[in-house]
């Protein structure tokens, strides 16, 4: 008898952890299994870091005092091709992600847009939306509802087991994200959780808008809890509160730093008043998500863009964000603070876990470069245009293009791209004339005269983040409009999209390289131990680099950024290969890594 009792004890143990966990909205306070919640978050994106890594990170988390690991799902990253999803392979297999937060005895909240923003090209909408000429987004226009709606049911039957009341660790579900920033669409964000809803999602939900009137107006939801971006003082909250009454609401994004462009200084946030802020929330037993408790990568083309008063602003590859787990993992003094508040502010004999041990970094003697290929010699049949067309007309996501057409009429003078998409260098019969810059708002330059009478005119254009925020988000890429010379309308292009996957950065062969800046520089380096690294790029000018065939990201000696962070799990005891392309680097530069960004 006492060995069935024992039996059917762990039976209904069993079938009570299967079950799950009851998440609810309570008025103004989250219930978890009918007791109060405060949830104590802190976001990172798996998009951005290595799989081996992912872990480490959740465990960085727990350790600092985080419950919760909030969690952007972008779009783009894994519907890969119009109507092709991909959910497992390992950078992309969300329900790992999820299960090692479970495992690490840790909650989540789920961002999955459609719209995501978070810095990351085009705010996590698939470039192929592009191709509709009139395409309206984050609205009910049906075009991209359809895509949108499917991408939700694709997501959801990965998504429904995570549940915590399917025994996942999902406490809520994000519809869209600061809509009340964009529109007010209110049947698009109604329709957003129904279609959520009949995918077998039933909440609970939220919502997450700045602490504004209008923002909270259009953003939020009836019934759906309000994440405030961020909710930093008693007016938010009471604000939140009555435009939306009877549902808890919480500081979803508070930040320990921010988002740094191209061209300007590290952006950073002071830790006292971040303490200040976040302490001025647990006396008050506020829920809070810090946005980011650690940053991670904009690995490849991934990084987006701003449009702010500055124009153009593209974000640089580090998303270190000044964040506390810094983009290699590591504990900074601001992460010793906060775990330090935390600890505080903990039920009476809860201790936090030990601080995990770092991951290992190390320096790189100086790899020597040498010119590998051009790119004008490994360009693509060509695709014929009377007119420029972008690059997605051309079923292109991301890379490079190459326009090129014979001049007829005029022959030099005053050349204007309109617009171009988003930085170019321009050759005639082969020789560089110039380079314009959409971030400088340049976009005209003085074409010499030749002798040749039909000489011919070459535009590579190298495409940057698309904007991920606001009203300029239909950014399309390469020349968008057209180009004149004199005024004169320039007809009959020859277009080479170059993409640059990785197949073809790993398979492109070496070859002669003319005296033409775009050249592919490529060198070797052993190694026996691998460990993380940051590659110093002050020896080049702008472009992209591979390592064994992974895409690190862009760098550009406008900095503020110079290093590049490489992962040790994509370097390999023995040989390992380097690939850097520069748009205007003729002489290779030697390549020396480090262990810190700067």
């Amino acid at each position: 008898m006492r060995l069935a009792a024992l039996f059917a004890g762990l039976f209904a143990a069993a079938m009570a952890a299967a079950q799950g966990h009851k998440f609810t909205l309570a008025g103004g306070q989250f219930l978890l299994d009918g007791k109060p919640f405060q949830i104590i978050g802190g976001e990172m994106h798996y998009a951005r870091i290595p799989p081996d890594y992912w872990r480490h990170r959740i465990r960085m988390a727990k350790a600092m005092g985080c419950n919760t690991i909030a969690v952007y799902v972008f779009w783009n990253y894994h519907e890969t091709a119009e109507g092709k999803f991909d959910f497992t392979s390992p950078e992309r297999d969300i329900a790992r992600f999820f299960q090692i937060v479970k495992e690490e005895g840790m909650w989540a909240l789920l961002r999955p847009g459609p719209y995501s923003c978070g810095e990351w090209d085009f705010g996590g909408l698939p470039a192929y939306l592009l191709r509709i000429p009139d395409l309206k987004v984050r609205c009910t226009d049906p075009r991209y509802m359809e895509a949108a709606e499917r991408y939700i049911r694709a997501l959801a039957r990965v998504v429904k087991p995570l549940l915590a009341g399917e025994g996942g660790p999902v406490l809520m579900v994000q519809i869209e994200n600061e809509y009340g920033s964009y529109g007010n669409d209110r049947n698009y964000m109604m329709r957003l959780r129904q279609v959520w809803q009949e995918a077998g999602i039933n909440g609970p939900f939220y919502t997450s808008d700045g602490a504004t009137p209008h923002m909270l107006e259009a953003g939020t939801l009836p019934g759906a809890a309000v994440g405030l971006d961020p909710g930093a003082t008693d007016a938010h909250f009471e604000l939140a509160q009555k435009m939306n009454p009877g549902v808890p609401v919480f500081s979803s994004e508070t930040y320990p730093g921010w988002l740094t462009h191209w061209g300007e200084k590290w952006a950073r946030r002071e830790t006292g008043k971040l303490v200040e802020e976040v302490e001025g929330l647990l006396k008050k037993r506020r829920s809070l998500s810090l946005y980011l408790v650690h940053g991670g990568t904009n690995f490849g083309f991934s990084a987006g863009a701003n449009s702010g008063g500055k124009g153009y602003e593209p974000d640089v590859t580090s998303y270190d964000y000044d964040a506390p787990i810094n983009e290699q993992g590591r504990a900074t003094p601001k992460y010793h603070a906060l775990r330090e508040l935390f600890a505080r502010y903990r039920p009476s004999g809860a201790v936090l876990p030990a601080v995990p041990e770092p991951v290992p970094a190390m320096d790189l003697p100086a790899i020597e470069m040498r010119p590998h290929a051009s790119i004008w010699r490994n360009l693509p049949a060509p695709v014929t245009s009377v007119q420029p067309r972008p690059m997605e007309a051309l079923g292109q996501d991301y890379g490079l293009i190459v326009y090129e057409t014979t001049l007829i009429g005029h022959k030099s003078g005053k050349l204007t791209l309109r617009d171009v998409h988003d930085y170019a260098t321009v050759f005639i019969d082969g020789k560089y004339v110039g380079k314009l810059d959409r971030r400088e708002g340049e976009d005209t330059l003085v074409l010499p005269k030749v002798e040749n009478p039909m000489p011919v005119l070459a535009i590579l254009v190298e495409a940057m983040g698309r904007i991920n925020f606001a009203h300029d988000m239909i950014d399309r890429k390469g020349i968008t409009d057209r180009v004149t010379l004199n005024n004169m309308t320039l007809m009959n292009w020859r277009v080479y999209p170059m993409p640059l996957k990785e197949e073809f950065v790993r398979s492109l062969p070496p070859g002669d390289v003319d005296q033409r800046p775009g050249v592919f520089f490529r060198g070797t380096f052993e190694l026996g131990e691998p460990a993380d690294t940051f590659l110093d790029m002050s020896g080049y000018q702008k472009g992209l680099v591979w390592v064994n065939g992974h895409n690190l990201g862009r760098y550009w000696n406008i900095g503020p950024q110079n290093r590049l962070y490489c992962p040790a799990v994509w370097l390999k005891r023995g040989r390992n290969d380097l690939m850097v392309f520069d748009l205007h680097q003729l002489e290779p530069a030697a390549v020396s890594g480090f262990q810190t960004l700067e």
